[in-house]
């Protein structure tokens, strides 16, 4: 060996040695473009009023965290696509026929209260998009659940009021929901394909699947989440779920109704606000599910998907900290 390369000063960086070409940015962007088959048919069904209320919802967003940044001299960051991706979800989570003040306040407690207060994007405790929408929730409760019906916006008809599947499930049971549809396959129709009263993206369950499919194929999430969460939502709805006594609930109405969805593919498996271990993520999404039908069958309000993340936001670092995942190149000790 030379003198020289006997000299050099070596240069040890922190492990793992772990090389990808992902991004936080790639990642974000990937996530809102997958969000877009939602947004069309939000888009489709309730007319320019739904890209209005988004668009605020976004530029509000983004125009906080910008400003926010700037005031506190901080590195600016809305081109990683966070912020952009938060007004999206906060939009698809706001009805319709809001007012414009809505969606500028539930941005701006979204980005500048939840996020950038707590040092920016991977240090918010919970999700921004749902701490937007519950206080909004709780400032304007009237406003917040005043639904629409999905037809009117392109032919020049007026918009008329109308209750979500879940709020005539709730309310009037199941007969009543299967009236109001015809029948228990219209039921499952216009809840797959959109036509139901209720939050922008609580319209067309499979424009959220063709979504999440994209996210399956960038590996950017697991089933470990999703799968937990929507399982134990179809034991609980059938188990508990029916009038008639245990084990008459109809779990695919549950599945497809509210905000489910949305909630269990884009929102519970935020990577800073879920736990990190695979088996800390499957209690997670059973907790999630759990609450979400305790809310919905026992609860005040007829969704619980909103409440159920944010209250297992809480719990994500008390799983982390108790749940025990394996030593990378740990070899097992063999029982005698």
């Amino acid at each position: 060996m030379s003198n020289e390369a006997k000299t050099r000063p070596l240069i040890v960086s922190v492990s793992p040695h772990v090389r990808d070409d992902e991004s936080i940015a790639k990642i974000m962007w990937t996530v809102n473009f997958a969000l877009l088959p939602a947004f069309i048919m939000a888009v489709y069904y309730f007319g320019p009023r739904a890209a209005y209320v988004t668009a605020l919802c976004i530029a509000t967003s983004v125009l906080s965290e910008y400003l926010f940044q700037r005031w506190l001299k901080k590195k600016i960051t809305i081109n990683d696509g966070s912020a952009f991706l938060t007004g999206l979800l906060l939009g698809l989570n706001l009805p319709p026929g809001v007012p414009f003040y809505i969606p500028l306040v539930g941005s701006f407690v979204a980005i500048v209260i939840t996020k950038t207060l707590f040092g920016g994007l991977g240090y918010n405790i919970f999700n921004p998009a749902l701490i937007g929408r519950a206080f909004l929730l709780l400032t304007w409760p009237k406003l917040m659940t005043k639904w629409i019906e999905p037809t009117a916006q392109f032919v020049g008809l007026d918009a008329k009021s109308t209750a979500t599947p879940l709020g005539i499930l709730k309310e009037d049971g199941l007969s009543k929901l299967i009236e109001h549809f015809g029948d228990k396959a219209g039921v499952y129709k216009s809840l797959l394909f959109g036509s139901t009263g209720g939050s922008l993206g609580e319209t067309s369950a499979i424009a959220l699947l063709i979504g999440a499919g994209i996210l399956f194929y960038k590996r950017y999430i697991t089933w470990h989440i999703p799968l937990s969460f929507l399982g134990t939502v179809a034991l609980a709805a059938w188990i508990f779920g029916g009038k008639e006594g245990l084990l008459t609930g109809d779990p695919i109405i549950h599945l497809l109704s509210g905000g489910l969805m949305l909630g269990a593919f884009f929102m519970a498996t935020d990577y800073v606000t879920c736990p990190t271990i695979k088996k800390g993520q499957i209690i997670f999404g059973i907790g999630c599910g759990a609450i979400t039908m305790l809310i919905r069958l026992k609860g005040g309000f007829p969704e619980g998907v909103m409440f159920a993340i944010l209250l297992m936001n809480c719990f994500a670092p008390l799983i982390d900290r108790n749940v025990k995942s394996e030593q990378f190149g740990a070899i097992k000790e063999k029982k005698k």
